[in-house]
């Protein structure tokens, strides 16, 4: 019978947590214990994995934070799938048994936690921020660039990265290449040479044309399935190797820089529309 089925006809159901567990300072290879917890309807694993911090062994460790799917703190193996821990529901998994590893292609600090440092590293190596031809411009906070919603839509669905490093950790060239930059970085190069407002492409391209940039790439597709925010690495990988093919070739024409916004004119309020109450602070 399902796990759910029997929820519905009780209150909670008894879950088998097979959690791996590792010291560096203390043992010699990772091991796995096993916790057995009741499970209500609506918990999730991150729910799990606190119960059992805090009711049953103090030394679990884990790491977690927003517990809404938006700081990307949380990501665990869940019976083999890179997922947050706080976005998946213990009941939906449909099983007794449930086997939680650390992130592969992570150096282990502890238990559950991972090493990020490589990962950020290889982030901020493909300059994610807005580069100008003339710096004077990010100086003047005042104003904005001008774009379309069209040029937004270019760039918009590759923003939504929150860094969790799922699509990092499921990657098979990352696990088989340490030097590759991985799908999270090179997503990002895409994200911010597709903006309008960037100069900054031939910048980026330097550093993720080459072989253990995006042509080392494979198109396995295991980055856009474990994607909590729907972002699709995959997919900007292949855009980005359209770009730097496109520009080899010279069949890329040079593209306007957005400008910046005039200052607005001086707006005059509606007729009969009542004005807003004094600041109480």
């Amino acid at each position: 019978m399902a796990v759910t089925k029997v929820v519905e006809k009780e209150k909670e159901v008894t879950i088998t947590f097979r959690i791996q567990r590792y010291m560096p300072e203390k043992d010699e290879k990772p091991y796995f214990k096993e916790y057995k917890i009741p499970i209500t309807r609506g918990m999730t694993i991150l729910d799990a994995i606190a119960y059992i911090q805090e009711r049953v062994d103090n030394t679990l460790s884990f790491r977690a934070s927003c517990r809404m799917g938006i700081c990307g703190s949380c990501g665990l193996l869940v019976n083999g799938i890179p997922r947050l821990a706080c976005q998946t529901q213990v009941l939906q998994l449909n099983t007794t048994v449930v086997e939680l590893r650390p992130l592969p292609n992570f150096p282990i600090v502890k238990d559950l936690i991972v090493d990020f440092t490589g990962f950020f590293e290889k982030h901020r190596s493909i300059k994610p921020y807005i580069i100008r031809p003339d710096v004077s411009d990010l100086s003047d906070l005042d104003k904005e660039y001008i774009q379309s919603p069209e040029e937004h839509l270019m760039y918009l669905q590759f923003s939504y990265c929150i860094k969790c490093g799922l699509c990092y950790s499921a990657c098979p060239t990352t696990y088989t290449d340490e030097l590759f930059l991985g799908p999270q970085a090179l997503t990002q190069a895409y994200r911010y040479s597709a903006d309008t407002r960037d100069n900054g492409i031939e910048e980026r391209l330097l550093i993720v044309d080459n072989p253990h940039g995006c042509w080392r790439c494979h198109f396995a597709g295991a980055c856009t399935m474990v994607c909590p925010r729907g972002v699709d690495p995959a997919l900007a990988i292949q855009l980005l190797k359209k770009e730097i093919a496109a520009r080899r070739f010279g069949a890329k024409p040079r593209r306007e820089l957005a400008k910046l916004a005039p200052p607005p004119k001086e707006a005059k309020p509606r007729p009969n529309i009542p004005k807003p109450p004094p600041p109480s602070v």
